[in-house]
C-alpha cells in the first residue's frame, strides 16, 4: 500500500460537508422552477395551435370572400360537439351551387356533385373547375391535438375534447 507524500492529502469533512449544502440549496432553488416549465410548454403549444386555427379561419374567410361563414361547426350549448378534423372544420356542410358555395373567389359558379361542398381549413377546394383542385391547406395538419367550435362570424372556441356539455372543457384564454 502506498501512503500518500508530503503534502498530499484529500478533502477535510468540513469542505466536503460546505460542498453538499451548496449543492443542497442550487438543487432547492433549481428542482421547483424546472417543473414549471414543462407545464408551461403544453400551454404554450395549445396556444399556438389555438392561434393558428384561428389565423387559418381568417385566411379562408379573406380569401373566399366572406363576411360570414355559411353553416359552421358552432357551439350550441350542452348538445353541442367540437371537433378537430380539419377537412370538416369550420364548415363542411354548404353544398355547391347553392346560396351557401355558389361562386368561387374568380366569380365562377361552383358545381354540384364535382367540386367539395363546404368551407374547409385542409384540402378545401377554392377554384370551382369542376375538378375538385386546385386545394388548398390553410392549415398544416388534417387533425388537431385539440377540439374547436367556430361561430359564424369566425370567432373560434377551443375545447379539450369534443364534448362541449362540460364547461371545464373549455380553454378561455
Amino acid at each position: 500500500m502506498r501512503m500518500p507524500k508530503r503534502g498530499q492529502r484529500g478533502f477535510t469533512l468540513i469542505e466536503l460537508l460546505i460542498v453538499v449544502a451548496i449543492l443542497g440549496v442550487l438543487a432547492a432553488v433549481i428542482i421547483p422552477n424546472v417543473g414549471r416549465f414543462f407545464g408551461r410548454g403544453e400551454d404554450e403549444a395549445r396556444r399556438t395551435e389555438r392561434h393558428n386555427v384561428e389565423s387559418a379561419v381568417v385566411a379562408l374567410m379573406t380569401e373566399n370572400g366572406l363576411s360570414e361563414i355559411p353553416n359552421p361547426v358552432a357551439y350550441t350549448g350542452a348538445d353541442g360537439n367540437a371537433v378537430n378534423d380539419m377537412t370538416a372544420f369550420p364548415d363542411s356542410t354548404s353544398a355547391c351551387g347553392t346560396a351557401d358555395k355558389l361562386k368561387d373567389p374568380d366569380g365562377n359558379d361552383y358545381q354540384a356533385g364535382l367540386d367539395k361542398d363546404g368551407y374547409v381549413l385542409y384540402q378545401h377546394d377554392i377554384t370551382a373547375d369542376g375538378a375538385t383542385s386546385p386545394t388548398v391547406n390553410y392549415i398544416t395538419l388534417s387533425t388537431t391535438q385539440y377540439y374547436y367550435t367556430c361561430e359564424a362570424d369566425g370567432t373560434i372556441r377551443q375545447w379539450a375534447d369534443d364534448d362541449t356539455s362540460i364547461a371545464a372543457n373549455e380553454y378561455t384564454d
